[in-house]
Formats: C-alpha cells, structure tokens, sequence
C-alpha cells in the first residue's frame, strides 16, 4: 500500500460558536442581578461603554406637570417669593451687612438674641444677648454638628449595625469567666456556634485539638449554653429544647421523656407518648402546644440577612378590552450606550498599532454588548407573551385553571429552539397580581383526564389536593384512596402513588397522622 497526497474540497455543514454568539447566549440565561454584574464589570473594562442615565429632574418637556418634590424645592429656593416687606426682595438671614445694634437686629428677625440653644456656644450667647453684634467671629467649620473643636462631626459614629451572634456570646462571655484557659475554650465553642445556633462540632476532637480533658470542655460547653438566647450552643434539637425548658423551668420528668421521643411526635403517635409521659389526653395536648412555642433555631434572630425581593423581568396586567398587557421591567434591564464621539476624538490620535488594535476591539465588543441586551430583551418579552396567551385562564381564576404546558410547545408558537425558550425561563420571573412568579412556575406536567377529557396540569391537580386536605372533617379523613376517588369523580385520572408524592411535596401528613392529630384535639 503506498501512501498518497491530494487536495480534495468538500462542502459540509458546521456550527461555528463565535465570541460573539457565546456572549448572547451567556447574558440570555443571566438572571437581572447577574446581567447587573456582568454588565459593570464591561463598564469599567471597556472606556468606549456608559450608562445610560435617566433625564435629570430639572428638564422638563412643556405642559408637564412638575412633581411635588420639584415644587417644595421651588419654593424653597425662592423662585416664587415676592420678597414681602424686604427691599428687592433679601431676606434678613442673607444678608451680607450685620447690623450694628443689637436691638436692629432683634426687631428685624422678630426674635431675641438670647433665644438660642442650650448647648450653643455660651460665649456667643452672652454677646449676642449683650448687644455687642460686631465682636462676633463667625462659628469654625464643624460647629454645625454640636462639636467646639473645629473639626467636621463624625457622621460614622453614629451609625449602628446589627450584633452577630458570636459578639452577642463573646460580650457575655466577658462577663461570665476570667480564667483563661475556660474562655480560650469557651472562644473555640462560640465560634464553633453556627447560624442556627447549634453547636455542631464534636467535643471529643475539640479536646483532642486544646489538649484538655473532655470534662473541662464539656464543663465549659455548660457555660456557653447557659448564655442567651436559650438554647444556644446545643448539639441536637432535642437538647436545644431541652435548654430552652429549663430556662422556662419546665422541663419536668413528663416533658423530658416528650423530648427524648421527638420522633414519636413527628408521627403524631399520641398513644404511645401518653404512655411514655404518663399523662392524660389534656396533658399531652398542653405539653405540645407548650413545645410548638419554643424556638428550634435560636441563633437565627442575630446577624439575619436582609431579606431579598423578588424583582420581576416582567410584568404582566390586565389591559380595559380584556387583554393583558405584557412589558418589559426598566429597572431590570441595564442600559448601555457606546461612546461613539469619545471613540472618534481618541482613535484621531491613535499613533501606534497597539492602540488602534484596542480601540477596535473595545468599540466592537460594545457594539456586540449593546445588541446582544436587546436581543436579550426581545427574547424575553417574546417568551413571556406566550406563556401569558398560554395561562390566560391561570391570570384569571387562579392556580386550579393552570394548564399542562412544556418548551417545546412554547418554541413551536413562537418560532424558536427548546434551549432558547429554556435559558430564557431560567432565572427570570413575571410579576403578576398574583404575585410575582418564577417562569418555570408555569411549566407543568400533563396529568391525563378521565374518560378522554382535557388533560390537567400537575400544579393544578396539587392545589386541588390540599383543597380536599383542607376541607376534610375530623370525623372523616380523606385516605390516599379516597383522594383518588375524588379526584377521579372530578375528571382527573391520577395513580394513587401520584397521590401520596404529591401530598408529601405538600408536607401533609397522612390520613393515620391526621387522624390521630384529629382525635387528640377533640379530647
């Protein structure tokens, strides 16, 4: 066999991934709060990029009404001030001459000179009562702040933060020991201290790490857990309502075997609890509503995060003839403009390559970015108008009208790919008056109908099932059978272990657990 050289052409197909189609598809499945990171990071790398800012308050377009905030600030600043009794309109307080006699000036201010604040400098308080108007310098820069010592005031000594849990333990620990191998051991127990408030590392490996004796950690572990709030530095939950029990001096030989069988109250077993406490119905009952009221994370009321609000990408509302109104959310869509002047008066004096390379490459990339956010944005409004048309009977009734619906149908109506439509959903959410809901929300399975009815959307068939939960009466608990059976007399087909994953994704316990719950509160 010998070996051969030829050129050959061949005409193929091939997706080619460019820079610029990664980037669109990269900002297409960014959520807002990442685009808003992404896009100020290109903000400071590229100098042909800037935001676009909004218009200020003080153009106006003519026969716009101002608004209220710019009206105050009219007034204050004089522009529709006469000048009352003031010749050409100045007010005493700017004027640029001081009145010789004190007396002047009092009766042109209509107020006393003496009439000032107790803790104004005296010393200027005694001139200016005194008449002598003329000897007075005029106050050092910072006074403004109640401090003499003509310095500007310290604005961040006011400030407050929220106190950490571990500086809440470390302040109490100051005041509870001063030996200092309990507080070395005690500052490793604290810090071992997690949000929740537990203490989840090992003892044993602790005194292992210090070289002490497992008494002395565990001695010191006492002390930490005898800190506020109650319950602190506790290993399991069991043992953090245990402390919290005898903080309330509770904690009874009853209701310490109810803590060591928190098992048995998750499975509603109240046989078996009164059995083991030793009570009757009425004791039982009042010993776990008792338990409720404790707390099971005491460490989450120190150093919270601030709560995050959803913000929509859109916004959905109903329109007067009946349709509904699908627009984009400003504030969730940065805006960028390309600097096209700078760009020229720049590349002008671009003498070396170097730099006209740069200045291509920043101008492009800007170019790409801008179109890439509005495509972005067309995208989104597009994927969004569908699912509306799609859920108008969701917008309208409520989650028991939600239709079975899947990307590809999505991506048939509109003309577009299953992954587009899927990056698009990711991340986003649509604020409606139903409250604001995440895309893939309206993305359901199809539980088929009875006797070939329309099929019916699983988000739909479990709110149908806490509905048949809730309504149920003590005396007849609803069996994961008898869900079925209703379900089906409604035209919904449903397996019964469709049933069961659909009540536990719900948290309802099952009808023994409800039964059993039902019969302790009727005793």
């Amino acid at each position: 066999m010998s070996l051969v050289q030829r050129l050959e052409m061949r005409q193929g197909q091939a997706l080619v991934m460019t820079p610029q189609l990664l980037q669109a598809i990269k900002l297409l499945q960014l959520s807002h709060l990442d685009l808003t990171a992404y896009v100020d990071a290109e903000l400071e790398r590229n100098p042909l990029l800037e935001r676009a800012e909004g218009e200020t308050g003080d153009e106006r377009t003519p026969g716009e009404t101002p608004s209220e905030s710019s009206v105050d600030r009219q007034g204050e600043e004089g522009g529709d001030f006469d000048g009352g009794d003031f010749e050409g309109g100045e007010e005493p307080w700017i004027a640029t001459t001081l009145t010789a006699s004190g007396a002047d000036m009092e009766g042109a201010l209509d107020t006393r000179l003496d009439n000032v604040f107790a803790d104004e400098n005296p010393t200027h308080a005694r001139e200016a009562a005194s008449g002598d108007m003329l000897s007075l310098t005029p106050a050092p820069y910072g006074n403004t702040g109640g401090s003499f010592d003509g310095q500007a005031p310290d604005f961040e000594a006011t400030l407050t933060s929220e106190m950490s849990l571990r500086e809440h333990l470390v302040a109490q620990l100051d005041l509870a020991t001063r030996d200092p191998a309990d507080r070395l051991i005690a500052g490793f127990l604290i810090d071992a201290v997690d949000d929740a408030g537990y203490c989840r590392e090992s003892i044993d490996d602790l005194a292992e790490r210090l070289g002490t004796s497992l008494d002395t950690v565990a001695r010191v572990l006492k002390l930490v857990q005898s800190f506020e709030p109650a319950g602190i530095a506790a290993r399991d939950l069991a043992e953090c309502l245990a402390l919290q029990l005898r903080d309330r001096d509770r904690f009874d030989p009853a209701m310490q075997a109810l803590v060591s069988r928190l098992d048995l109250v998750a499975k509603r077993d109240f046989a078996s609890l009164r059995r083991l406490c030793g009570v009757d119905d009425e004791d039982l009952v009042d010993m776990l509503a008792e338990l409720r009221r404790l707390d099971p994370k005491p460490g989450r009321a120190f150093g919270a995060r601030a709560v995050e609000v959803l913000i929509p990408d859109v916004f959905v509302r109903a329109a007067p003839d009946g349709s509904w109104l699908v627009e984009l959310n400003a504030e969730a869509l940065p805006r960028v403009l390309v600097n096209q002047s700078y760009y020229a008066r720049v590349s002008r004096g671009a003498q070396a390559e170097g730099d006209k390379a740069f200045l291509s490459e920043c101008l492009q990339t800007a170019n790409w970015l801008t179109r890439s956010l509005e495509q972005r944005a067309r995208t989104i409004l597009k994927v969004a108008s569908e699912i509306v048309r799609q859920q108008d009977a969701f917008f309208l009734h409520g989650v028991a009208h939600l239709r079975p619906l899947n990307l590809k149908t999505v991506a048939e109506a509109i003309g577009m790919h299953e992954s587009t439509v899927s990056r698009v959903t990711s991340n986003k959410s649509i604020g409606t008056s139903r409250g604001t809901l995440e895309m893939k929300y309206f993305f359901t399975a199809a539980i088929p109908g009875a006797a070939g009815t329309a099929a019916h959307s699983s988000e739909a068939v479990r709110h149908r099932i806490k509905q048949l939960v809730d309504g149920e009466a003590r005396s007849d608990v609803l069996s994961d059978d008898a869900l079925v059976q209703k379900l089906r007399d409604e035209g919904i087909d449903i397996a019964r272990r469709t049933v069961a994953k659909y009540r536990e994704s719900l948290r309802i316990p099952s009808s023994i657990e409800r039964r059993r719950e039902h019969f302790a509160y009727a005793r």
